[in-house]
């Protein structure tokens, strides 16, 4: 079906702010400069909020105002580009993308094949010019040359010519436009001197051009198709469906669209669970690995969180929800990937911007060495071959892929350790940074808190405790349901608001709650701090029996120290801001030997702090997951924030993290480091080979063969470069210097 006749209305949605959103996957981008003439096409059009580019799938976000600017004036405005676009399927544009690979694959091929044999027979042109080789086997080999290399270039050049054509068409020059040019004058100047009985022709240098093309294309490809499929497989643990249960307690599947914050969902065992919730009722064990980065099964029970994606186990979980869908953790990761996949940093908006300039540069180059060669008195077939030579040299692939394909092997890095960008210039803020504030509870230590010394309290004790906790909805009672174990609450539970909860039990009562509840003395209490410096206590009192204290605290994260260390001996300057206590923070900052912390900072105490280091000169890294951290992560130079943070932290951070522990926030800042020194010696690569190439191709010193090679190796370099940083970053898990 044309274009002109699809009804596009029907896949525009509604987005924030009265504007709307649509998702198409557009054919024929090629390169960071198709990016950016798509982007500033559109934005020329009235009412356009934000038109991004994926370059990874060729998917093309925007986000307008309907009432100024249609859905098919935009999908118009793309064709007047040059570009064909189509609605945005997963599932169809992975297969586009396969075709696209094989297609690529099959013309390196034909090329290299092709190439191989042509330079065979030239190397014996070559060799008989050099000694006595006859006019006739001449024009023989070169007559050969021409039947093996003209359905080559038509075959294998299929990628360039097209998009060149869409190019040109639509009035505007791309990277492909150049090497279009430079092949056809090659394999047209080699006709014309093969009829003339001339000494040479260049038909093997047309043939290599487009053979190391493809084989740098194909590396593109290739590398963006394993960022891709990190995204995919994320993207294939959303369901689609729920089990609502009614208020009759009829179960009925239902789509998530229509499901609502506080309605009740089942999930039986094995299943996915669909969307983000608290249990009700059931104990099970999770596969929660999207969340925590384990394997290994979690238990779960009443009150406890659970997120869409992660497996059900052996139990059966009704679930009260806590949020619709499309607001889940699990959309939210997938938006994440989407931003990162997106991501424009300094260095690539530089790159975007040499590259458009740089098509017309290429094309005056060869046009004034043409005609500074005729003005010289050389002939016009010598001047053309020059201009040619000086065409395909100066194309500017290399600094087209010297940022993108660092951006990409980056974000792969990134990916596959859980860092998920939310900020356009992450990587290139992280690379910079020099001091690191921690917050304490939820970023340092794990968000649930657990019983320590649990082992000295009567089992007995322990067990009702936990049973009575079940009733709590006080936080810290989640840690004596789990070191109890406990999955069965007492009945007729009493809570008393701000002092604990009770019930009878066996005939006496039962408290569990502050130890004033309980009737401990305060000298009591802090004497056991003493031992237990920066924990919570919990009393518990069954009948006339004394009271047992309960101290409980979160724990670090299981490598919290091992990472501090790490940062600590790499040079980073580190420092604690949290909101609690002293002795609470005062105690995880000598357990992790970070001397520089403050305890008791308000919201308003830390965005202050971390002014203060900005005009000192520090670049903070600012890490946090609290509601009261979202204004230090939206102040700080860059911020991280564990997936599991409140939506408002995740909003204000630059990039989340998944799982359970700080090793994402190493390599982080590790890749980030590591790819910020591969953009910056891309560039210099690209520019020393320019300055180098150029003055030796405009002076004649390079045949059209030898500028396929260069330009194409210098491709390969930029690329090559870029790859160095997944070979560098093979799991080590260190963070580099």
């Amino acid at each position: 079906m044309a274009a002109h006749t699809r009804d596009w209305d029907a896949f525009v949605v509604p987005a924030d702010e009265g504007a709307v959103h649509m998702d198409l996957a557009v054919d024929g981008i090629t390169c960071a400069a198709c990016m950016g003439e798509i982007e500033r096409g559109l934005a020329r059009l009235p009412g356009i909020r934000k038109a991004r580019v994926n370059l990874t799938n060729q998917r093309l976000a925007v986000d307008w105002h309907s009432d100024m600017t249609g859905a098919d004036e935009i999908v118009a405005e793309l064709s007047r580009l040059g570009y064909t676009a189509h609605p945005f399927d997963p599932a169809r544009q992975k297969d586009r993308r396969d075709q696209a690979g094989q297609a690529l694959l099959r013309a390196m091929a034909v090329a290299g094949f092709a190439g191989m044999n042509i330079m065979l027979l030239s190397i014996s042109v070559w060799s008989g010019n050099a000694t006595d080789i006859t006019p006739e086997t001449r024009d023989f080999f070169h007559w050969l040359s021409a039947l093996i290399a003209l359905p080559t270039i038509a075959y294998a050049g299929r990628p360039f010519f097209v998009s060149a054509g869409r190019a040109l068409r639509a009035g505007r020059l791309n990277m492909d436009v150049p090497i279009v040019i430079g092949v056809s004058l090659a394999a047209a100047v080699s006709v014309v001197q093969t009829m003339q009985h001339q000494h040479h022709a260049y038909f093997e240098s047309a043939v290599m051009l487009l053979f190391f093309l493809l084989v740098g294309r194909y590396l593109d490809h290739n590398m963006r198709g394993r960022t891709r499929s990190f995204a995919e497989n994320i993207a294939a643990l959303k369901v689609e469906v729920a089990a609502r249960i009614g208020p009759d307690g009829s179960v009925r599947e239902v789509p998530l669209s229509k499901i609502a914050p506080g309605d009740l969902v089942l999930v039986m065992s094995g299943d996915r669970i669909p969307i983000d919730g608290v249990i009700e009722e059931g104990t099970s064990e999770i596969d929660q690995s999207l969340i925590t980065g384990e394997t290994v099964l979690h238990p779960v029970t009443k009150g406890e969180r659970v997120y869409a994606g992660t497996v059900n186990g052996e139990g059966t979980l009704q679930l009260r929800v806590s949020v619709a869908s499309g607001a889940t953790l699990l959309d939210e990761v997938n938006r994440l990937l989407e931003t990162a996949a997106q991501a424009k940093s300094l260095y690539v908006r530089i790159a975007d911007r040499a590259a458009q300039l740089y098509a017309p540069l290429v094309h005056g180059a060869a046009l004034l060495t043409f005609v500074g060669w005729i003005a010289f008195g050389l002939d016009w077939q010598a001047s053309l071959v020059i201009a040619i030579s000086v065409l395909i040299i100066t194309c500017p692939c290399a600094l087209g892929l010297a940022v993108p394909a660092v951006q990409v092997v980056a974000s792969g890095q990134l990916f596959r350790s859980g860092v998920l960008l939310n900020s356009e210039d992450a990587i290139e803020r992280l690379s910079d940074v020099d001091t690191i504030v921690f917050d304490k509870t939820g970023t340092l230590t794990t968000a649930e808190p657990v019983l320590v010394a649990g082992e000295a309290v009567p089992q007995e004790l322990l067990a009702n405790a936990g049973r009575l906790a079940l009733s709590s909805r006080h936080p810290l009672s989640m840690a004596l349901v789990k070191a109890s174990g406990s999955i069965l609450p007492f009945k007729d539970v009493t809570e008393v608001p701000g002092a604990g909860v009770e019930a009878v039990i066996d005939g006496k009562g039962l408290r569990l709650g502050s130890p004033a509840f309980c009737g401990v003395r305060e000298a009591d209490v802090e004497a056991l701090l003493k031992w237990y410096p920066g924990s919570s206590i919990i009393a518990a009192k069954h009948g006339d029996q004394p009271a047992v204290l309960l101290p409980v605290r979160q724990s670090l994260r299981s490598d919290a120290a091992e990472i501090i260390e790490q940062l600590r001996h790499v040079g980073y300057k580190l420092e604690i801001l949290s909101g609690d206590r002293q002795g609470a923070v005062m105690a995880i900052a000598a357990e992790l030997g970070i001397t520089n912390w403050k305890a008791g900072m308000k919201p308003g105490d830390k965005y202050a702090h971390l002014e203060a280091l900005k005009l000192s000169g520090r670049k903070v890294l600012m890490v946090g997951d609290g509601l009261n951290d979202a204004p230090a992560l939206a102040g700080a130079y860059v911020s991280l924030s564990p997936v599991t943070a409140v939506h408002l932290s995740q909003a204000a951070a630059d990039a989340v993290f998944l799982g359970g522990r700080l090793q994402p926030v190493a390599d982080a800042l590790s890749i980030s480091r590591r790819a910020r020194r591969a953009i910056e010696q891309n560039l210099w690569i690209s520019a020393l080979y320019n300055v180098v190439a150029v003055p030796v191709a405009v002076i004649g010193l390079v045949t059209p063969l030898m500028a396929a090679v260069a330009m194409s190796a210098s491709s390969i370099a930029v690329t090559a470069n870029a790859l160095r940083l997944r070979w560098g970053h093979n799991g080590s898990r260190k963070l580099e210097p």
